[in-house]
């Protein structure tokens, strides 16, 4: 089943049901596009043998940033690399859609130009708080903004020979802060209701598909929750799938929770068993049995049997984030020996939002090096992958603030 292929309303057809998620790579070069480094492990990706690939955040605006090793799409200077990218990615016919997205109030305060957030509430992460820039709240032109540069962003994806994008309002980001009743307490015509607070959403998709072509696919990634008292619940989850069910939107990602509440993350205890795995299906299978938009949840699958678990539940593709992170080929491997997982070591640090981190920093030393030539014989020390990812981060901060610096003086 998971082998079988896709087609999506937009007509274009994925040769499997298995989609490589997007994570946070942090391998951008000195001017924000694709390093060599990151062509190479997408192109590792695409003959590893999955259908499809999201790519990490790739950003809309050089100013609001999710990290200092993050790409950046707002104009055609790099548009070459990107498209280099782009063919990488699909070297063995796979699909390839690029995620975009703005982070709103999670900007990290190291690299904060000014925050801005539906309302100004800042992040709250107990004595992690200092870590992201306390936001101001937008005004109606920094709304029109946004939606002018999302869809700029999508037309740019299309010219550098993308598939597809996905507008990223899930985990805490600037879209999903618009649509969660905690960050968004704003009292005109984009917050109040849900309506309201979908407007914004409802808005970029209706600009990027305006701008790019009816072959080319746009993707919505949601939260089924913020798993947060009084946030966005599940039946808002819900709401808004119907509405997006009249916006020509080719593709509806399930996931979950915000750098408050990582339920992306799962629970760290124990992944031994199929019960920790695929933990949004519940919300996914509710979702696909209510409306008419393909449907695919992404969160903790590492095995072949969860994978056809999935998709027997009736959703339409599987995707996975640290599996592939763990082993690029997973796809290939699957096809001859449908046993193989690897998953990573429990992580019993009490406090979740430096857990999340933790894991986080590991995936990303992982993902650098498979970018690179030497083999990974087994994951380091979550300690040791976190005091490696800040230095990585701190380095990047410095690249990142001398290229803002070079395109203030142009």
């Amino acid at each position: 089943m998971i082998f079988g292929s896709y087609t999506f309303p937009n007509g274009s057809i994925t040769k499997n049901r298995l989609v490589k998620a997007a994570m946070e790579e942090n391998l951008a070069a000195d001017n924000r596009s694709p390093s060599t480094e990151l062509i190479d492990l997408y192109q590792r990706w695409s003959k590893g043998g999955v259908g499809l690939i999201i790519t990490g955040n790739v950003m809309i605006d050089h100013r609001h940033m999710t990290g200092p090793g993050g790409l950046v799409l707002e104009n055609h200077h790099q548009l070459d690399v990107f498209t280099r990218w782009a063919k990488a990615a699909q070297h063995e016919g796979t699909q390839v859609w690029m995620q975009i997205n703005h982070p709103g109030r999670q900007t990290p305060a190291s690299i904060s130009t000014g925050s801005i957030a539906p309302s100004a509430i800042p992040v709250n992460m107990g004595k992690l708080s200092k870590m992201f820039a306390p936001p101001r709240a937008m005004t109606e032109a920094d709304i029109h903004e946004v939606i002018e540069r999302f869809a700029r962003t999508a037309k740019l994806a299309e010219q550098a020979g993308f598939n597809g994008v996905e507008i990223h309002a899930a985990h805490g980001y600037l879209l999903s802060q618009f649509l969660s009743p905690l960050t968004n307490q704003r009292h005109d015509r984009w917050g109040g209701t849900l309506e309201n607070r979908a407007r914004l959403l409802i808005e970029v998709i209706r600009a990027v598909r305006q701008r790019v072509s009816k072959t080319f696919a746009v993707a919505v990634k949601i939260n089924s929750a913020d798993f947060q008292r009084g946030g966005f619940q599940p039946e808002d989850a819900l709401s808004v799938a119907k509405m997006l069910e009249n916006e020509a939107v080719d593709l509806l990602e399930l996931s979950g929770g915000s750098y408050e509440a990582p339920a992306m993350q799962g629970d760290n205890r124990d992944e031994r068993t199929l019960a920790r795995e695929a933990y949004f299906l519940t919300f996914a299978k509710d979702i696909a049995r209510a409306t008419q938009l393909p449907v695919m949840t992404t969160g903790g699958i590492y095995r072949y049997a969860t994978a056809e678990t999935v998709i027997k539940a009736g959703i339409d593709l599987v995707g996975m984030g640290t599996a592939l992170a763990l082993n690029p080929e997973l796809p290939n491997t699957w096809q001859s020996q449908s046993d193989h997982v690897l998953t990573l070591k429990p992580l019993t640090w009490k406090n979740k939002s430096l857990a999340a981190l933790g894991r986080m920093a590991l995936i990303r030393q992982m993902l650098k090096a498979h970018a690179g030539t030497h083999k990974i014989k087994k994951p380091m020390p979550y300690w040791f992958a976190l005091i490696r990812d800040q230095w990585h981060n701190a380095r990047n901060t410095r690249r990142l603030n001398q290229w803002r610096q070079e395109r203030q003086q142009r």
